[in-house]
């Protein structure tokens, strides 16, 4: 399937690891020409690198940080300069890195600002442009803790990210903006250890940050059209939970 993505201008916050580069590497691989935005800006360009490498696109870093207002509105800027003009979709990856240490409650204002704060700071960044081409495309990557108990800070935040979303896609979606978030679940990256046991899900298998990013693909192109202010869930099916 043609996802129509050739010569669209993409910027993936939280771009340089994990689920974040596989995005950007998928939206490459499309035909995208991608901006990557990390806070280390070494790490950006060696990314950067290698993936225009692998596609053959434009791909630039775009240091930045995410939780810092004056940060986002500089990295908007610049990236419209970089890649050529207003940019058609926007993936927020951006979050601090997982240590496997328990988030404790004083953690929320933190979290709730990079990855809810940080995502809307992106997005009103990057709207008007979109809104001033008549078409865009918000994709926000949240988490299936918004649909489960188990950290009150893990659970708050996935659930206003999503919450968010909702009412992006609603004050968006007359410019032709669909906006949408996507909720992972254990997804398998460079830095999940070999031996990672991800088979709690009815397809028996911790799902590829790649599978996680042709999802973000699809909901990045001009076919996703009937899909804006839902959540998609992408971790292999986790069993017990309804979710309508």
């Amino acid at each position: 399937m043609d996802l129509k993505l050739t010569g669209r201008r993409a910027v993936v916050t939280g771009g340089s690891k994990g689920i974040g580069k596989a995005v950007a590497a998928a939206l490459a691989a499309e035909g995208c020409d991608v901006g990557l935005v990390a806070r280390d800006g070494d790490v950006a360009e060696a990314t950067a690198a290698e993936l225009a490498a692998a596609s053959g696109r434009r791909v630039v870093a775009l240091p930045a940080d995410t939780g810092d207002d004056d940060a986002v509105t500089a990295m908007a800027a610049r990236a419209v300069v970089e890649l050529g003009g207003p940019i058609d979709i926007l993936v927020c990856a951006a979050a601090r890195p997982n240590t496997g240490a328990p988030l404790r409650d004083d953690d929320l204002a933190t979290e709730v600002n990079v990855k809810v704060a940080g995502y809307l700071r992106c997005a009103r960044a990057f709207a008007p442009g979109m809104a001033e081409s008549g078409w865009g495309r918000i994709i926000n990557i949240a988490g299936l803790a918004a649909r489960m108990s188990g950290t009150v800070v893990g659970s708050v935040r996935n659930v206003a990210v999503a919450a968010m979303t909702k009412n992006l896609a609603d004050e968006l979606g007359p410019a032709g903006i669909n906006v949408t978030v996507v909720h992972p679940g254990m997804t398998r990256t460079e830095r999940t250890p070999p031996d990672a046991d991800g088979s709690g899900n009815v397809i028996g298998r911790m799902v590829d940050a790649a599978e996680v990013a042709d999802v973000v693909a699809f909901l990045a192109s001009p076919r996703s059209v009937p899909i804006t202010g839902d959540a998609i869930a992408a971790g292999g099916g986790v069993r017990g939970p309804i979710s309508y």
